[in-house]
Order: C-alpha cells, then sequence, then structure tokens
C-alpha cells in the first residue's frame, strides 16, 4: 500500500514514517502542501495523510485543490484541534476522516484500512489497472498485455493485481505471502518463487520487455526499465 504523509513537524513526520514503513507500507513524505501537490501529479496513492496547518499551502487548502483535480484518493485529516467546526470543515472541502492529535498509532492503522475498504467497495465496476502496456480490468479478470489477452489463474491475478498497485517500489516475499497469500511468512516456503515464475512465463517471456524484476535479497519490483 502506498501512503502520502503530509507533516511539517519533522519528528512527527520521522515516527510516523518509521511506524508505517515496518508494517511494510511505502510512505513518500512531503513538508506541505505544495510539495505534496505535486507528487500527486506524478504518483498514484492508496491513502493520503495530511495535517491541517501547514506553510505554504494548508490541508483544508490541498484537499480542495486535488479533488478538483479529479484525485479521489481517501484523505485522512490530521489535526491538534479538537473543534467541530474544524471537522465539518474539513469534511466539506473533500476529506474522508479525521484524527484529532496526539495520535494512537493502532487507531491510525485501523482508520487507514477502513479508509481503504471503502475506497475499494465504492470503485467504479468498470476500474482498470495499466502498467506500462499491461492492462487489468478488476471486474472481469481480463489481462492484456500489447493487445494480446493472457490467462491466469486466480492467485496469479492476485499477486499481479498487487504488484501493479505497488509499481515501481521493491516488494519483500513477506509482504507477497501476507497481502496475497494471507499467511505468515516461513523462511522455508517457495510459493512466492513459484508464482512469480509463472507470472513471468505468462507476462514477460512473450515479449521484449520485462516487466517482472528481482532485487537479490530484498524482493521484487514491477518497472519497466
Amino acid at each position: 500500500m502506498k501512503i502520502l504523509l503530509i507533516e511539517d513537524e519533522e519528528n512527527a513526520a520521522k515516527t510516523l514514517q518509521k511506524g508505517l514503513t515496518e508494517l511494510q507500507f511505502h510512505v513518500d513524505h512531503a513538508c506541505d502542501g505544495q510539495e505534496a501537490l505535486k507528487r500527486t501529479e506524478f504518483h498514484r496513492y492508496d491513502v493520503i495523510i495530511s495535517d491541517i496547518v501547514m506553510p505554504l499551502m494548508n490541508g483544508i487548502e490541498f484537499i480542495k485543490k486535488i479533488r478538483e483535480n479529479g484525485i479521489k484518493t481517501p484523505v485522512l485529516l490530521l489535526s491538534a484541534i479538537d473543534d467541530i467546526d474544524n471537522k465539518i470543515s474539513g469534511l466539506n472541502t473533500g476529506a474522508d476522516d479525521y484524527l484529532v492529535k496526539p495520535i494512537h498509532f493502532n487507531e491510525l492503522i485501523a482508520r487507514i484500512n477502513a479508509l481503504v475498504r471503502r475506497s475499494e467497495s465504492v470503485s467504479d465496476s468498470s476500474v482498470k489497472l495499466t502498467f506500462h502496456d499491461l492492462e487489468i480490468n478488476l471486474t472481469s479478470k481480463e489481462v492484456i498485455r500489447s493487445t494480446k489477452k493472457i490467462i491466469l489463474t486466480t492467485k496469479e491475478f492476485a499477486l499481479l493485481v498487487y504488484m501493479v498497485k505497488n509499481q515501481s517500489r521493491v516488494i519483500s516475499k513477506t509482504e507477497l505471502t501476507k497481502f496475497v497469500w494471507d499467511i505468515d511468512f516461513e523462511t522455508n516456503t517457495n510459493v512466492v518463487e513459484v508464482y512469480i515464475n509463472y507470472l513471468r512465463n505468462k507476462i514477460d517471456k512473450p515479449f521484449n520487455k520485462k516487466l517482472i524484476h528481482t532485487v537479490f535479497g530484498s524482493g521484487y519490483i514491477l518497472k519497466s526499465e
């Protein structure tokens, strides 16, 4: 899962980023709304966590801008101000949730997971994922690369979807076994390697450009370079 954290207070940002990263979230950090706005132009996030009071562009202004740009990513606002008018202002602008500081980390994780579930449940039935010349229809389960239809098993499809949603970052075997197979990682299992090989035979082997790359000692990454 890819998260954009917008927080101008350095210690708070480091603490949150460390905790989220330890749970296998990929976290990009921006110090203000303007920097965050630029990041949303080039990256797709599953959740955005934003402080309200920030320099250059505050959290409310940031949300207004991304909603005007058609970005529907769930936004969780953080604020030290426990005021109902402040909450209403944030939610009316386009925020999806509001959490008052100081935050409890476990509650933050629960709120993030709830936002993701809600976002997935209301996704358009024809939503598609794309990467390079690869296209995935999440409803019909149809996978196409360079106009060629590719037949995948249920688990191969789930693995590919997870990798495309987390494209351009290294994904560990531990993360894949947890989120694709929903099992605890065991050092002697080779299920990930087996299914990565299955995918490569179908997604990469018939084409000139490789998309699935091994990062030795770390995991796998989907990239078109």
